[in-house]
């Protein structure tokens, strides 16, 4: 019972908050050579190893925020630097207790209000890199929810994230997003994942961290500048992991 409520009181302080708990989806197919090879592309050859040990665990990995508190809920091999990945618990509020997170209250499986104080420091010196085939995105309809499911038509995606490692040698993490854009706006009004350019250069600076107490300016430009870098097939979907269709799958143009 007490699980009950405590999943009841997150779900209305989300829905309070205007977020949808079935929005946070990301997947990845670990097997998938479009994955080896966007990596090869942005210059994280090095990181490529890494990647590939995960073919013996599952072929695909459904990313979920820890809802419920769960900390083993995980958005795993976040990379970090050009040779370096980390496996983060997917929301950022929480506290070291032994070898474990607390997940605390406030919603932050996402960051969007960079400007504000608690993000200032981690967008500045604590950014990594998310590695995806597909995620959802939902929209309201009527009284409920539609689901999307988007898949890039060829490749894979790069999404922004902020991280933060605690004393106990654990990281939390939360995807970066930005105010929504025309076209993505009808499969998600609110906002849009921060999605990163498949450009060696703006991932290197992407990735380096900036001390002098403000941001690069390729990290600026795609900041303020919100955009997907290649084209998704979109496709209505009963639930993000079931992936059973119930709606034409459009074509958003990059």
């Amino acid at each position: 019972m007490k699980s009950g409520i405590v999943k009841c009181r997150i779900f209305l302080t989300i829905r309070a908050l205007g977020y949808c708990p079935i929005c946070g989806f990301i997947q990845r197919i670990t097997d998938s050579p479009d994955v080896i090879a966007l990596l090869e592309e942005v210059g994280l050859k090095q990181t490529i190893p890494l990647f590939v040990d995960e073919y013996s665990s599952s072929n695909v990995i459904n990313f979920y925020p820890a809802f419920g508190k769960a900390p083993e809920k995980q958005i795993t091999n976040l990379i970090v630097s050009g040779d370096s990945t980390i496996d983060a618990t997917w929301w950022f509020d929480a506290k070291p207790v032994g070898d474990t997170l607390q997940i605390g209250d406030r919603t932050t499986f996402n960051a969007r209000n960079l400007d504000s104080p608690y993000w200032g420091k981690f967008i500045r010196e604590r950014r990594a890199v998310v590695v995806a085939t597909a995620l959802g995105e939902s929209n309201p309809v009527g009284k409920g929810k539609a689901h999307y499911l988007m898949k890039p038509t060829s490749g894979a995606l790069l999404i922004g994230a902020v991280y933060r490692r605690f004393s106990n040698g654990l990281f939390s993490c939360a995807v970066v997003t930005r105010p929504p854009i025309d076209g993505f706006s009808q499969y998600h009004e609110k906002s849009i994942p921060c999605f990163l350019p498949h450009d060696a250069t703006a991932i290197g600076a992407w990735l380096t961290s900036d001390s002098k107490g403000m941001l690069n300016n390729e990290v600026e430009f795609i900041l303020n500048n919100p955009r997907i870098y290649t084209d998704l097939e979109v496709t209505l979907v009963q639930t993000f992991k079931s992936a059973e269709t119930i709606g034409d799958t459009q074509l958003l143009k990059a």
